[in-house]
């Protein structure tokens, strides 16, 4: 990557109760962002002369409209980054749409914004018009093509590698500052300080090792690293997916059977039996079309959604995630006789030593 950096945007922190075991607290801060393991994301492209929004010019004190729409050589470029995600064999699927209300991911182009993305989950926060993802500079350009990489790994939920409490970093943060207000970035303080200096929990990184080798890791010009002394003289990611990378995703993202998931039939409560981080997929084939309740039973932390098979593709009807509370989740929806249904769950821990289980009635 070039010296042209991401930007993220703070989130609000998550709200959890206090007092929460730190085991239970760890598996909630990082299992939060991560989808169910068998989603299909589906991607949208911003194609309207409306969509576009107002931004400074900076340096001027001004202001100008400026579109979100890309060209399709840069739409392009990140089809292919879609694609080499994908080609790693993980459970998510990438899937482009022309209807944004489709979409959980949905991209502009808008030169002058930065380069971003919503983190993961997050994602589904934002309303249908509105960007999840944001390409600020030409990707079609050498060097830039790992932006792409870098922001679809933030919408599969990883966050900047350099952040990382393990990594050891000692800035120079007066350099630091100064470096990142200039061009291209035009960063303020804050946003350097959020992006680059600011170390994250130990709960919200992707591993417990630093990988300067990351598609999640910036560059760095000399000057700015004071410790370790090998990155004094600079930073130099090579904009690829590295072996950790691949690792990190296929843990959170192993690759999905073509087995049939055992069918979760009304009135019949099914053990889940699960560890936290694992998932359990059930299919639900209704024998009438009503409104149906899918819950979760038992002290444990949970997260479940319901998808429609729709031709063979999982679409998401609805989820809840119950981390945190002392409640468990609960689904909600009228399903359709004839159509098949997939219910996954993914544990994030066990508060209790009593059993897990869902049922649907």
């Amino acid at each position: 990557m070039t010296g042209r950096h991401c930007s993220l945007t703070r989130q609000p922190d998550p709200v959890l109760a206090p007092g929460l075991a730190a085991e239970r607290r760890s598996a909630l801060i990082g299992g939060r962002p991560m989808w169910v393991n068998g989603t299909v994301l589906h991607y949208h492209f911003f194609d309207r002369d409306s969509d576009g929004s107002v931004i400074a010019v900076p340096g001027t004190g001004e202001t100008r409209r400026v579109g979100w729409v890309g060209a399709e050589r840069q739409r392009n470029v990140v089809r292919e980054c879609f694609a080499e995600w994908a080609g790693l064999g993980i459970g998510l699927s990438f899937a482009e749409v022309d209807d944004r209300s489709e979409a959980e991911l949905r991209i502009g182009f808008q030169v002058g914004d930065g380069s971003w993305s919503a983190v993961g989950r997050d994602a589904l926060r934002l309303g249908h018009n509105e960007r999840t993802m944001n390409f600020g500079w030409d990707l079609t350009v050498p060097g830039e093509r790992a932006m792409a990489l870098h922001e679809i790994g933030h919408a599969l939920g990883m966050l900047h590698e350099h952040q990382s409490p393990f990594a050891g970093i000692h800035w120079d943060d007066e350099a630091v500052y100064a470096e990142l207000a200039g061009p291209p970035n035009h960063w303020d303080r804050e946003t350097t300080r959020f992006n680059i200096l600011r170390k994250l929990d130990r709960d919200e990184v992707n591993g417990s090792l630093w990988d300067p080798q990351s598609i999640m890791e910036f560059p760095f010009t000399s000057g700015l690293i004071l410790e370790p002394e090998q990155f004094r003289a600079g930073l130099n990611p090579p904009g690829t997916l590295s072996p950790l990378d691949k690792e990190f995703v296929l843990r959170w993202y192993p690759p999905v059977g073509t087995r049939l998931p055992e069918e979760l039939v009304p009135f019949r409560s099914a053990p889940l039996r699960l560890r936290p981080g694992e998932q359990a997929d059930f299919r639900i084939e209704p024998r009438q079309t009503r409104e149906y309740t899918v819950g979760v039973f038992g002290d444990a932390d949970a997260v479940a959604v319901l998808f429609e098979e729709r031709d063979g593709v999982p679409r998401y009807v609805t989820g809840e995630d119950d981390g945190g509370s002392p409640d468990n989740a609960t689904l909600r929806a009228r399903l359709v006789k004839g159509r098949r249904y997939v219910v996954r769950v993914r544990l994030y821990s066990v508060r209790g030593s009593g059993e897990t289980a869902v049922m649907c009635w």
